[in-house]
This record gives structure tokens, C-alpha cells and sequence, in this order.
């Protein structure tokens, strides 16, 4: 796409997702004439208790339904589940994103089930199968924490639920004076997000010195649920929310944010 003609030329697009996960997003901002500028807020690590992950990917056989409910969760929790024994072949697979479905495919297997259109634990919940459960037996795989009402909404409809912790969160422990020089300069126009952990952690990486940048910038999120943490923050602008984490919903986002920008009316 020529400079002059490229949508998001001039605007530098601060991205946060964990390290191995922003190269696809990167290179579509690149695509669009944008600068992606990464600085993970998340870094994936091993489990807290990683035998006790082991014992259940032995007990796989007695459950209906796995449940992942992000793309870190596919891919550590398949990756070592993988190295250890076959896919279970009655063994069900639900996941609450298309970004997780994808994954799931990458190894090889294809998930039984997972929201069309919102991709968040409510729209799983909502779905016929996943109403009448009661006896049924569900892992979900996750990181360390986490919402818990898919545990509870499917405890409450009588199924046997146990957690699968396949990863944990940290937050990086990294600089932010090269960054925040950056900022200071105009190069940061927009910043991605992708959870209220990434945002807390943004805040508590960029200090005292960041802040008033950081609220002054406009904020784009993937879910409705962050407004709420946005305003308590004091972010300046109202923050636009993508219609899903995709990469897709992500630069049509972007897109349209700048296509407001040109023509405020």
C-alpha cells in the first residue's frame, strides 16, 4: 500500500499483547502505513503447580468437555497435553474466541464448540449445548485467576468443574524511560489493551512519569467490561472497544477510529 495513501500512516499504535503473540497484529498495523510500538504488559510462564496439571491431563478419559478459555491456554495447555498422551477421541472441546479456535486447529484438532459472534464467557454459557449439564464432567484449562463465573454458572447447572491452571501471568520487568522519551516526542497516538490485567499492569510499569501520557491517549480495548476500569483510571477520551480480540476487529477498529478523526462529522 503507497505511504500517501495508506489509513493509519502517522499513527504509532502501542502494543501490549505478550511477546510471541503481537507479531501477526504488528505486521497488519505495518500493512496499514501504522508504527507498531510493542511493549508487553503480560509474560507467559509455567504454571504454578505444574504436577498438578500432569495428574489431570492423566485423567482426561473421565471428563466430557475441555474448555479453553484463551489462546495461551491452547497452546500450553494442548501443547503438554500433547507431549504426554493422544487426544482423548470422546473428549469435547469448547473455547470462548476465534483467536482460540484457530490455535486449536493449529494442533491438529478441531473445536466441538465456541461463540459465533461475542467472544467472552457469557456467550459460551449461552450457548444449547452447554444448558443441560448436569452429571457432565468439564476441565478448564487457564491461566492462574481469572473470572470464575463460567465455573460457577456451569456448578450451578450441575456439572462437576475443575480448573486446569496451564500457564501463569506475570508482569514484565522492563524499562519504560525509552518508551516514555517516545511518548513524549508525539510518537504514541493509540494504545491497545486486551485485559484489565494488561491495563493495571501498563499503569503500575509506567510509573508516576507515565501516567499523565497515558491517560491522555486514547485507549482501545477488546471488551465492554473495561470501560468501568478506564474511567476509574481518568483516561481522558472515551476508550474504543473492538468488537472482538481478533486481529481483524483489532485493525478495523483502528481504522475506523482514524477514519473519525478525519471526518469529525
Amino acid at each position: 500500500m503507497p505511504p500517501s495513501t495508506a489509513p493509519l500512516q502517522g499513527v504509532g499504535v502501542l502494543v501490549t499483547r505478550p511477546a510471541q503473540q503481537a507479531d501477526a497484529l504488528c505486521e497488519l498495523i505495518r500493512q496499514q502505513g501504522g508504527t507498531a510500538i510493542r511493549f508487553p504488559v503480560l509474560a507467559i510462564g509455567p504454571p504454578s503447580d505444574p504436577q498438578a496439571l500432569v495428574q489431570l491431563i492423566d485423567r482426561l478419559d473421565a471428563f466430557d468437555w475441555a474448555i479453553f478459555i484463551s489462546v495461551n491456554a491452547v497452546n500450553r495447555g494442548l501443547k503438554r497435553i500433547l507431549e504426554k498422551r493422544d487426544w482423548p477421541t470422546s473428549l469435547r472441546i469448547a473455547v470462548i474466541g476465534k483467536r482460540s479456535a484457530e490455535e486449536v486447529q493449529r494442533f491438529g484438532l478441531a473445536p466441538d464448540l465456541f461463540p459465533q459472534h461475542e467472544f467472552n464467557s457469557e456467550a459460551l454459557l449461552a450457548l444449547p449445548e452447554l444448558q443441560e449439564v448436569s452429571g457432565l464432567r468439564i476441565a478448564i484449562f487457564r491461566g492462574s485467576g481469572g473470572r470464575e463465573l463460567l465455573a460457577d454458572t456451569l456448578r450451578k447447572r450441575g456439572a462437576r468443574v475443575e480448573y486446569a491452571e496451564a500457564y501463569r501471568r506475570v508482569r514484565p520487568n522492563s524499562d519504560s524511560a525509552e518508551l516514555l522519551k517516545r511518548w513524549r516526542q508525539g510518537v504514541v497516538n493509540i494504545v491497545l489493551v486486551n485485559s484489565a490485567e494488561s491495563l493495571r499492569n501498563l499503569v503500575q510499569m509506567l510509573g508516576k512519569a507515565g501516567a499523565p501520557l497515558l491517560s491522555g491517549t486514547q485507549l482501545l480495548v477488546v471488551s465492554e467490561r473495561m470501560l468501568v476500569l478506564a474511567e476509574e483510571l481518568g483516561f481522558q477520551y472515551p476508550p474504543i472497544v473492538a468488537d472482538n480480540a481478533t486481529d481483524k476487529a483489532v485493525v478495523d477498529a483502528l481504522l475506523a477510529w482514524r477514519r473519525a478523526q478525519a471526518d469529525p462529522l
